[in-house]
């Protein structure tokens, strides 16, 4: 890493690949070490040019697979990035960070979710103690919805890495009941996600439009028929929005291929499907509307279809606002994004957590207002000094104290609006005092609820048109490589030494440790085969021991030098079996070297405990 560091720092660019090569370039594992650092800088191409040549060394290096695997899913190559990661699964089937690397890979593929399930299962069954490997089964439970078995995978990754970003951020999404953005796909449906998503967008501008146009309509028909009397003449105009009306169907009708999909769609994500399923009642209510303008007097039917044309939009919006805001656990929610800070994912998914708690504060206050004045009881306002209380009791216990300006600095909006609920409150409060101090301070509190209002609606209105994150629940993101935590699925393999190689090659004392239904056993191997490239013992073992590799493919081989008795090796990893070749393929995950006592003692080897 310190070359790394100083290659990075050379003026001089010339190349993807020369920006910093290996002091021996024919060695494929120091491509990968330059590939991976280029990764963790954020380079993907100079990292995929260094992954390839490391292969043109050497094929046979899965790590240089998973490495050219992730280096292509970055840059949005997806099918071929799933092809690597196959290439890196096939070489060391028992290598968890291959398996990873595959599963990462497939879920990004339409209908392969189950695939990338079972790639994680196996991946989780190899290594249950790394931390990766739990997120990205919690990761892919969350895209499903499935916020328990979620929260469940992150906790137990954070239980072995507590400083894990990724597994705090995403916590603290499960908690908030968090859904993807892309709600409307499921991932097992055999159809381009952008399919889907250009028939979302069809319907979604079919539906703006059309209760866009018939709102105004409507106003600009009332209008006339009240200003100049000619009530037929502004109902058969009224009418004719219809015709344009049904141009605008058939215009986004055509854009739509998937018309099968459209009801799944639309069950699966609850706010879209309300908005579509509205549109319709919207047309019916104006054509009664228009079909029953008044001359003198409002009908019931007539403001009945009048208040659903030209307030559905407010009345959605408010509705939807109120439901998510008080949906999901905020509180320990902002407790987990707290933790994660300064990392950028978590000061916007903090932001949003606080505008939550914003919108859940100044409803409650609005509610004391309602009832304090409904009653009569001007004392019920001193209930609005509980909410402020209770803000600064949530920014203790999330651990904000000393990092809420980190969250505010990016919103100022968000901090105008607490401003404005601390008004509001006060000035609520003050009901209690005598003459006209109560009466201004009514007013006050309730200039402040509308004027939080407005902000609110402000802060979203820029945020639509700029199209940048809001002050709602869809700017919520998860974290994906976020931060500076090493990618697991590019980690390097444990390897042997050439002297290890030859102990397992040439001992005749080889000795094989697994478990099965009556405890750990220990057997003695008839031979190893080969070792490979990236290190993988291939045993000729006893057919109980295949079986038992079965149940639990967790082992151990333990071999002794066979020339002078020097030392001990014991390789602990993942044995599967090869039919085919009719082997035990071990791929190392731990390598332990000791050495027997005697003169030897002192001797340094190249091979150190480690994990793959």
């Amino acid at each position: 890493m310190d070359r790394d560091r100083e290659a990075t720092a050379r003026p001089p660019r010339p190349g993807p690949v020369a920006a910093w090569v290996p002091r021996n370039p024919d060695n494929p594992r120091e491509w990968c070490v330059s590939a991976v650092a280029r990764l963790n800088a954020g380079e993907p191409e100079p990292a995929l040019e260094a992954a390839r040549q490391a292969l043109g060394r050497d094929q046979r290096l899965e790590w240089a697979h998973r490495v050219e695997s992730l280096a292509l899913e970055r840059l949005g190559h997806d099918q071929e990035a799933v092809e690597s990661a196959e290439r890196a699964v096939l070489l060391a089937p028992g290598s968890w960070p291959a398996r990873l690397r595959l599963a990462s890979a497939l879920r990004r593929i339409p209908g392969r979710r189950r695939e990338a399930w079972n790639q994680a299962a196996k991946a989780l069954w190899f290594a249950p103690e790394e931390p990766d490997v739990r997120v990205l089964a919690g990761d892919l439970a969350l895209l499903r919805g499935e916020h328990g078995r979620a929260a469940a995978a992150y906790r137990a990754a954070l239980r072995e890495a507590p400083g894990h970003p990724a597994a705090r951020i995403n916590l603290g999404l499960t908690l908030l009941r968090w859904e993807r953005p892309r709600g409307h796909h499921d991932d097992d449906w055999p159809v381009d996600p952008r399919e889907t998503g250009r028939a979302r967008r069809a319907l979604e501008v079919w539906s703006r439009q059309v209760r866009a146009l018939l709102a105004s309509a409507l106003a600009a028909v009332a209008a006339v028929a009240a200003l100049t009397g000619l009530r037929a003449e502004a109902r058969t105009g009224g009418l004719l929005v219809l015709v344009i009306v049904a141009a605008l169907t058939l215009r986004q009708a055509r854009k739509i291929r998937i018309w099968g999909y459209v009801p799944g769609m639309l069950g699966r994500d609850l706010w879209f499907g309300v908005a579509v399923g509205v549109t319709p009642l919207v047309m019916v209510a104006y054509a009664v509307a228009v079909a029953t303008l008044p001359g003198g007097g409002f009908g019931v039917a007539w403001a009945g279809s009048a208040g659903l044309v030209l307030g559905n939009a407010p009345a959605l919006a408010m509705v939807r606002v109120l439901a998510e805001g008080w949906r999901g656990r905020p509180v320990r929610a902002l407790a987990e994004f707290a933790a994660a800070l300064p990392e950028r994912t978590a000061r916007r998914d903090a932001a949003v957590a606080i505008w939550i708690l914003t919108v859940r504060a100044w409803s409650v206050t609005l509610a004391l207002a309602g009832v304090a004045a409904g009653a009569g009881r001007p004392y019920a306002g001193l209930g609005a000094l509980v909410v402020p209380l209770a803000l600064a009791r949530i920014r203790r216990s999330a651990g904000l104290a000393g990092r809420t300006r980190t969250v505010l600095a990016a919103d100022r909006s968000l901090g105008a609006a607490l401003a404005l609920l601390l008004v509001a409150c006060l000035g609520l409060s003050a009901a209690v005092l005598p003459g006209p101090a109560a009466v201004w301070g009514w007013r006050t509190g309730l200039a402040a609820l509308l004027a939080m209002a407005l902000v609110f609606a402000l802060r979203a209105v820029r945020a639509w048109w700029r199209g940048s994150p809001g002050p709602w629940r869809p700017s919520l993101v998860m974290c994906e490589g976020c931060g500076t935590w090493p990618p697991a699925d590019v980690r390097p393999g444990v390897g042997l030494s050439q002297e290890v190689r030859r102990a397992f090659t040439s001992s005749r004392g080889v000795v094989l440790a697994y478990a099965d239904a009556s405890g750990p056993r220990a057997l003695a191997v008839g031979a190893v085969a080969s070792v490979g490239p990236a290190g993988e013992l291939r045993l000729i073992a006893a057919d109980e021991a295949w079986q038992a590799a079965e149940r639990d493919p967790k082992v151990a081989v333990f071999v002794a030098d066979p020339m002078e008795r020097r030392f001990w090796a014991e390789v602990r990893g993942i044995a599967l079996g090869d039919p085919e070749a009719e082997v035990l393929r071990v791929t190392p995950k731990e390598v332990v070297i000791g050495e027997y006592p005697g003169r030897h003692q002192g001797r340094h080897h190249g091979d150190r405990p480690g994990r793959a």
